[in-house]
């Protein structure tokens, strides 16, 4: 039970860092301070930033082997991820979305070991 819910918590600082990174790049673009080129090119460093703060998290809180629950947490926000786009938004398949889904997975890896490594002993 412990962990569904430090899996849980992960995916909600996941989905809250992706609204307000978006939220602030929304704004930034509204009043013109970044041009759509600038915007377009962070709109793929977002997910990767959140993916590297819920592995952050649930590395942190997990007791050992980081890495692992990284992947787990990465495999299943990407399943997620192509379920929605694959279902709902009735998008095809392109090498590049599956590109980019390894990158979100690696991210989440990359911050629950920074995340075990950064545990109070």
């Amino acid at each position: 039970m412990k962990y569904l819910k430090n899996l849980g918590m992960s995916f909600l600082y996941i989905l809250v860092s992706i609204l307000i990174l978006t939220f602030i790049i929304t704004l930034l673009s509204y009043f013109n301070i970044m041009s759509d080129k600038v915007v377009s090119i962070i709109k793929i460093i977002i997910p990767i930033i959140s993916m590297l703060i819920g592995g952050f998290y649930i590395g942190k809180r997990s007791l050992k082997k980081g890495f692992l629950e990284g992947l787990k947490l990465g495999s299943i926000f990407s399943i997620i991820l192509i379920i929605f786009n694959y279902l709902a938004l009735d998008n095809s398949f392109k090498f590049k979305y599956l590109l980019f889904y390894i990158i979100l997975i690696i991210s989440s890896i990359l911050g629950s070991m920074i995340g075990i490594n950064r545990k109070k002993q």
